[in-house]
């Protein structure tokens, strides 16, 4: 049986990368996707690709900047109207900022903490009354790996995906007698759309790009966007009907180098 039919998701960051490839496996798995994202044509793209992928899919998609409040509750006003229902949230929202941290204003600070801290508190806060009634709720938050280990140049990124975490754990507490599970993804290298075409720009082949991690993992290689998806759907489903509060390492190992 489908680890997913007859339940209902709302995955933010949906337009591409992990976000992309969950929402392809979750609709094979039965469930019904409203995506969101700040980039209509790559939202357009994503659906188009998912509804080839998996005929019958129900999909839908929301353009929104996931740091606006009112936008996180009119994409999940959206989302209930579709489909009945909410009972997945994956917060994959995400930016990046690659400032030192002796060198970061308020402005770019604010903008990560926005998108996504900001942003995934966002979706909580409107999804939450869904969740619930759904019984058997479900949130995945995607952090990172760097959440817990150090390293330079994304030091506003990783404080905020680290920040993800304690919000994970708190929710959890404060869900449970709701009946919803909340638990994160601290995903490694994962070689998205994003790297290759940042790669690109600097005239580096998707083969040198993936050489460039070979020491970033003990598997001595990038995951696939679909690798990170599977762990996702797995928390999501009730096969982790006992796991709340907890961050699971999808990293190949760096962590722990």
């Amino acid at each position: 049986m489908p680890r997913l039919l007859n339940k209902a998701a709302l995955i933010t960051g949906g337009g591409a990368g992990i976000g992309a490839a969950t929402a392809l496996l979750f609709c094979a798995e039965g469930a019904a996707v409203t995506l969101v994202d700040a980039d209509a044509a790559a939202l357009a793209r994503t659906i188009d690709a998912v509804r080839s992928e998996v005929p019958g899919a129900h999909i839908d998609g929301h353009a929104a900047n996931v740091a606006d409040p009112g936008q996180a509750a009119e994409a999940v006003a959206r989302a209930v109207a579709a489909f009945g229902r909410i009972d997945v949230l994956v917060n994959n929202a995400a930016m990046r900022n690659y400032t030192a941290l002796a060198e970061a204003t308020p402005e770019e600070w604010q903008a990560m903490v926005g998108v996504n801290l900001i942003g995934a508190s966002n979706y909580c806060r409107a999804a939450l009354p869904a969740l619930r009634s759904s019984g058997r709720g479900s949130i995945v938050n995607v952090s990172s790996c760097y959440a817990v280990t150090g390293r330079k140049g994304m030091g506003l990124y990783d404080a905020t995906k680290a920040a993800q975490l304690a919000m994970t754990r708190t929710l959890a507490f404060e869900e449970a007698e709701h009946g919803i599970r909340v638990n994160a993804v601290c995903p490694g290298s994962t070689l998205t759309d994003f790297h290759v075409a940042r790669a690109g720009q600097k005239g580096k082949s998707v083969e040198t790009l993936k050489g460039e991690r070979q020491t970033t993992s003990l598997l001595g290689r990038w995951a696939a966007p679909e690798e990170i998806a599977r762990p996702i759907l797995w928390l999501a489903s009730d096969e982790a009907s006992f796991i709340t509060g907890t961050a699971l390492m999808v990293d190949g190992g760096l962590s722990i180098m």
